[in-house]
């Protein structure tokens, strides 16, 4: 089986990737690089040993079926919240709950567990758009890839576990595109702070986006105009700028930056 059948193989089931490991004896990293698309030309018998072991489990385990991506994962919403409006599953929830939830509600699933996300203030939505707009035209020159501003759904770990909405974010591989979301680690996401995110984002999220295979995390805090930049493949990968700083993107090799001066300028508007 191809990776892409073993990853469609793996939903139906609806294992994380910790349980695939768990099931192949394959190592957790090994399965997580394979699965974000950061390992290319993974070894045959590694393959073949998570292809025993998602076969094994499947009912019926026909070896020559195509499974569906959602078949196997219709289950019934059984509301999303308790008499106190908390959620009262939380840690158990799955893609098919993030998807049940009314249009109008913004939240994120990770791991289980859904963060509620309130909504964007003007300056948010202002430093991610310029974001965006400085990044287009160079990103596309760069690798043809594509810039894209939330709301965008990321399945980020390829399982029914978490689906995350990143503010910026970078996408180098067209394999990844499945309209309806990014299947797997973008290669550069960004996330605008606020006081309701704040916590998530600079502790939960980047140790998600490190351990998906995301090549670079920007967080971007308007309070203190302060960005640090997490280069996962970088000896060194912390770096620290401010609003006044031309900030180059890691993963262009440098060709492509972003002037938070500019945004700085259009903070001030008015």
């Amino acid at each position: 089986m191809t990776v892409d059948e073993l990853k469609r193989l793996k939903l139906s089931l609806g294992y994380t990737n910790q349980d695939v490991a768990d099931k192949s004896g394959v190592p957790l990293g090994t399965v997580q690089k394979i699965f974000a698309g950061v390992t290319t030309a993974p070894r045959r018998a590694t393959l073949l040993a998570i292809e025993k072991a998602l076969k094994g489990s499947y009912p019926g385990g026909d070896s020559d079926k195509t499974y569906d991506i959602v078949s196997d994962l219709k289950l019934a919403y059984m509301g999303n919240t308790n008499p106190k409006g908390e959620y009262d599953r939380q840690g158990q929830y799955t893609i098919d709950d993030y998807y049940a939830l009314p249009e109008d509600k913004r939240v994120e699933l990770i791991d289980g567990v859904i963060y509620d996300m309130s909504a964007p203030t003007f300056n948010h939505q202002t430093i991610a758009f310029e974001i965006g707009m400085q990044l287009f035209s160079c990103a596309k020159a760069h690798k043809n890839c594509r810039v894209v501003i939330s709301p965008i759904d990321v399945q980020l770990d390829c399982d029914n576990r978490t689906m995350v909405q990143p503010d910026v974010v970078v996408l180098c591989d067209p394999a990844k595109n499945l309209d309806r979301c990014i299947y797997g680690a973008p290669d550069l996401v960004m996330e605008v702070l606020s006081p309701s995110t704040r916590k998530k984002d600079m502790i939960l999220k980047l140790h998600k986006y490190e351990q998906a295979g995301c090549r670079e995390y920007w967080i971007i805090d308007p309070k203190t105009e302060r960005v640090t930049v997490y280069r996962f493949n970088d000896d060194t990968i912390t770096y620290l700028y401010t609003f006044s700083d031309k900030i180059p993107v890691g993963i262009s090799g440098g060709e492509c930056e972003v002037d938070f001066s500019k945004i700085k300028e259009d903070l001030n508007w008015g």
